[in-house]
């Protein structure tokens, strides 16, 4: 059983200029959510950043919401929250893969995102690892998406000094592109 594992966790990233993160979270189970949330929060302000929070209908809608921002906002991160049981039918898994894919395809386009939406089979296995006391994945999603925002600090502007230069540096000189 998972929670008689131990696990290693990295200690937090530190920041020389503060970090701005967007929580989204589906609160379609709210206390769940509000759990997940609590623990995302105390995660970002231990790093010294400051978090908007918005909520979105549903799961699926999170990666939405989080591209709309990736393009039209200011944040460095981001955190997807929210928590999604097994029910009658095959929505699902719907549900999970394609909201999994959509945060999946954003991250490899550049977008630093902490994914907090738990798959469960059941309530229990939710509120065990969504307590903040307990398991805190949504603390441990909003860690992911720091570690994801220090990476990208750490290579901002480094350059391999391969491929075409544009023709002006070219002709300047340049030779670091």
């Amino acid at each position: 059983m998972a929670a008689s594992e131990t696990h290693h966790i990295l200690p937090l990233p530190s920041f020389d200029k503060p970090v701005k993160l967007l929580i989204v979270v589906a609160p379609y189970y709210k206390d769940i959510a509000d759990e997940l949330v609590a623990g995302a929060k105390a995660t970002i302000e231990r790093c010294g950043g400051t978090w908007d929070l918005i909520e979105v209908p549903g799961a699926l809608e999170i990666p939405t919401a989080i591209a709309l921002a990736e393009r039209q906002s200011n944040f460095d991160g981001f955190v997807a929250l929210g928590c999604v049981m097994r029910g009658e039918t095959t929505h699902y898994d719907t549900v999970c893969n394609d909201s999994s894919r959509g945060l999946m395809l954003l991250g490899l386009q550049g977008s630093c995102i902490g994914n907090g939406i738990l798959t469960v089979e059941t309530r229990e296995q939710a509120v065990v690892r969504a307590e903040a006391a307990g398991q805190d994945k949504g603390g441990g999603a909003a860690a992911a998406a720091l570690h994801l925002i220090a990476l990208s600090r750490k290579w901002a502007g480094v350059r391999k000094g391969i491929g075409f230069r544009p023709e002006e540096l070219r002709l300047a000189g340049d030779t670091s592109a």
